[in-house]
Parts: C-alpha cells; sequence; structure tokens
C-alpha cells in the first residue's frame, strides 16, 4: 500500500515545502539535494521515525527504526533555567525549545548514521502539556514531514509514557495494568492494546509527582524537588513519622494527595513550634526534615501498593507496568515488585533515562500508529488537555 497524495495536497504543500528547504537549507544541507517526488512505500514496510518531545521542561530527540530498534537519542534538561523561579515558567520553556530543538535533531541523526532521506516519518508530542511548547515541536515536525513528503504524527505524552518498556530488550506483552506517575499525572489504566485504554483511576487532585515537587519546596529542597525528597529520604528514620495512605480505606482506585501534603505542612509546623521552645532560633534540623521526607515517601509508596493490588485483582491482569518520571523511585519499585511477587504477577518498567520525557517514546509511540497508517492531515493541533482513553485503537482512525 502506498501513500495517497492527492493533487490538492501536493499543491497545497509545494510552496510551504520550499519555504522549508529555503529555512532548513543550512542546518541540513541534504534537503537541497532530496528528491521530493520521490515516494517510497511505507505502510507495512520498515519504518524509521524521528521523535520530537517539547511537552514541558526537557527537549528529547530521538530516531527508532521499528526493525533495529533505537538508533540514538539526546536529551536537553531546562532545569537550571527553571531552578531559579521554583518551578516551570512557560515562556522560557518554549523559548528554550526554540533554541535546542534543530540542533538537537542535527545532533540525533548524525549519532544514528541517517540522512534525512532515510527518515520514513515523523512524530512530535501534540499533547498534554504547556500549548506555547507543544507548539515549537509540532511546527518542527510537521514542517519537516512537509519538506521531506513523509507523513507525520501527533502523539499523546502519556501513550508515549505507557509505551516507553516497550524499549526494553525484554518488554511486556498485552494486555496488563498501567501505573502512569508523572509531574502532572497519576492514573490506573487497564491496556487491551495501543490504543485501547479504559481508566480505572486517577487522582482527584496533585499528582503524585506534583506532591514530591511541593513537599520539596516545603523542605527547602531545590527544583526539582521530587528527586531531592526521595534521596533525602535515604537518610530517614523509619517509623519516626507514620502519615496516612490517602483513600485506601475506602474501595477504589481513585488517588487524592493534597490531605498528605497537607500532613507535611503540618508535621513541619509542629516541629518547628517543638524547637521555638529551647530558646534558640526556630528550626527543623536536617534528620528531621529527612524522616518526614521518608514518612511521606513510604506513604505515596504503600497508596500505590494497595491501589495496584487492587487494580490487577480486579481487572484478573498478571502484568503490571509502571511509566512516568515518578516511575524511576526505587522505593516505589521496590515495593511494587514484593507486591507482584506475592500475586504471582509480573513488573515492568523502563530504564531512569526513559522515565522521564523522552524522544525515544515518542518515536516509538509514532513509529506504531505510523506503521498502522495513521498520519495527520495538513492541519497542525496541539492540545494541552487531552484524555488518554480518547485515543483511536491502533489503526482505527486517523489521529488528526
Amino acid at each position: 500500500m502506498q501513500r495517497n497524495h492527492t493533487t490538492e495536497i501536493n499543491n497545497a504543500r509545494k510552496p510551504f515545502r520550499d519555504a522549508v528547504f529555503g529555512a532548513f537549507g543550512w542546518l541540513f544541507p541534504s534537503l537541497l539535494t532530496y528528491d521530493s517526488d520521490h515516494f517510497r512505500e511505507w505502510v507495512g514496510k520498515l519504518m524509521r521515525v524521528l521523535g520530537i518531545e517539547t511537552s514541558c521542561d526537557e527537549t528529547g530527540v530521538a530516531v527508532y527504526d521499528s526493525e533495529r530498534g533505537l538508533l540514538a537519542d539526546s536529551l536537553y534538561s531546562q532545569v537550571e533555567i527553571h531552578a531559579r523561579y521554583g518551578g516551570v515558567v512557560p515562556e522560557l520553556a518554549s523559548r528554550d525549545h526554540i533554541r535546542k530543538t534543530l540542533p538537537l535533531i542535527k545532533e540525533v541523526l548524525e549519532r544514528s548514521g541517517t540522512a534525512l532521506s532515510e527518515l520514513d516519518g515523523i512524530a512530535y508530542t501534540s499533547g498534554p502539556g504547556l500549548i506555547g511548547a507543544l507548539l515549537v515541536g509540532a511546527s518542527v515536525g510537521r514542517s519537516l514531514g512537509m519538506a521531506l513528503d513523509v507523513p507525520t504524527i501527533g502523539v499523546h505524552h502519556m501513550e508515549g509514557h505507557l509505551l516507553a518498556p516497550m524499549l526494553e530488550d525484554s518488554p511486556p506483552s498485552f494486555p496488563f495494568v498501567a501505573l502512569l506517575v508523572s509531574g502532572g499525572h497519576t492514573q490506573l489504566v487497564q491496556v487491551e492494546g495501543i490504543g485501547r485504554y479504559t481508566l480505572l483511576g486517577e487522582s482527584l487532585d496533585d499528582a503524585a509527582g506534583e506532591a514530591f515537587d511541593k513537599v520539596g519546596k516545603m523542605l527547602g529542597l531545590a527544583y526539582p524537588g521530587g528527586p531531592r525528597v526521595a534521596a533525602l529520604a535515604e537518610s530517614g528514620t523509619p517509623g519516626r513519622f507514620t502519615f496516612p495512605r490517602p483513600m485506601t480505606n475506602r474501595p477504589g482506585l481513585e488517588f487524592s494527595f493534597s490531605g498528605l501534603k497537607t500532613f507535611v505542612r503540618n508535621t513541619l509546623a509542629e516541629e518547628l513550634a517543638k524547637s521555638a521552645g529551647n530558646g534558640a532560633e526556630p528550626a527543623v534540623d536536617q534528620q528531621t526534615k529527612a524522616d518526614i521526607a521518608f514518612a511521606f515517601e513510604d506513604a505515596v509508596v504503600q497508596t500505590f501498593v494497595i491501589k495496584c493490588r487492587r487494580a490487577l485483582q480486579q481487572t484478573g491482569m498478571r502484568t503490571l507496568i509502571i511509566a512516568g518520571g515518578v516511575s524511576a523511585n526505587l522505593r516505589l519499585r521496590a515495593g511494587l515488585q514484593s507486591m507482584v511477587e506475592k500475586e504471582q504477577s509480573q513488573l515492568f518498567y523502563a530504564k531512569p533515562r526513559f522515565c522521564t520525557d523522552n524522544g525515544a517514546m515518542i518515536a516509538y509511540a509514532g513509529c506504531q500508529r505510523l506503521l498502522a497508517g495513521e498520519s495527520d492531515g495538513l492541519e497542525l493541533n496541539v492540545r494541552p488537555r487531552w484524555p488518554l482513553a480518547s485515543l483511536p485503537p491502533l489503526g482505527g482512525s486517523s489521529s488528526s
């Protein structure tokens, strides 16, 4: 099956493609000699896909080959830029994506040994995320796709995370239960296949990643607080503080972390008040902060263990995957591993570098949908909010 390039689409693309040739020619000389009228068969064939991730504060680019796997990837983090403000500044994020996306594409193509003319498709994150940041990756991806006359596809950011464990040497098999825990999302999803998602439960307020970052700020840790809370908890004393496991004493698979966050704030206030009675300047010592960090992390981990066990039992499935930035937490992995062994189930997760936002997961997810014949139309769509369950089954319909 060949790509269906109608006369209308070709006529619409030509002036835009010529403009892109001129704009990108200085960076990618191969564009100037690319035969844009040569269309290769692609559906059902091997594909080499460029993936671009710019949903928030990390610029990720990768090249994925459907036969050889991941060929190269690169990631640039904006942490230093946003750290001085204690959180992500959307306008600064967008500007930095503009600065880094094209150089990273050039770097990854060179490292993968891929010429632009060898790309069969381009995938970019089209949501959810910061709209300005999403527009950078989408604009670059669509422009290159039109210039090269290869299909492009906007990828759901959380589908990318969900499929990241597929990049491993021993990937999970469908069906499975997925715990998605990133900075802005906490969800339990029943996964029958790509695009066949049923939401089992999600956070009713703060996502776990947001709670980690906010607790980090309460403890006086630098941005991003999540990994620093986990590091501080390593020196914490088990049992000194016991925090509640929210919403575990009732049926269901929903989450809530705002109350746990408030519990941390109140505990810190109590410890600060105790220190004031000694005549010295009121302060919470480092060991107490570590003990609080341990108690908070333990409460989050045990909440996830309880809910994931419940999800496996409810669905009758025997495979659990965890994905997203928080899935790199070692105590969470250990707690879930112990649980699945008792449940005679299996646990899968991605390498730490594929847990956070990255281009590899977008290239992989995009490649699967492009292989199934999906692609975008001429319009450019980004979606700051985009329910995962609204995605079509693989090959079910166009993503545009």
